[in-house]
């Protein structure tokens, strides 16, 4: 079992989430509704990967334009960075 995120960490991780495009904002913002009490070290390791991308790069995977393994400049294609991006791309029914 993971463990879970600390509120420490928590905030930390939320202010680095900020994003400059408002479509990105949406995404993280709903996956912070859904996740932030279950949120585990190892998911906000993929997160921060997710971060450290580009705002339209990581626009392209939060729409499924692009895949991790499609951004060979960032090193994204890990276990962590997938299960995290399947989270902010499940859609509220």
């Amino acid at each position: 079992m993971d463990a879970l995120l600390d509120e420490r960490s928590l905030s930390k991780l939320k202010w680095r989430c900020r994003r400059g495009l408002l479509e990105n904002d949406l995404f993280v913002q709903r996956f912070f509704e859904r996740h932030e009490a279950t949120l585990t070290v190892r998911q906000a390791e993929g997160l921060q990967a997710l971060m450290a991308l580009a705002d339209n790069d990581l626009l392209d995977l939060l729409l499924s334009r692009k895949q991790p393994h499609d951004l060979k400049e960032e090193p994204c294609d890990t276990p962590e960075v997938h299960e995290v991006l399947a989270l902010m791309r499940v859609q509220r029914h």
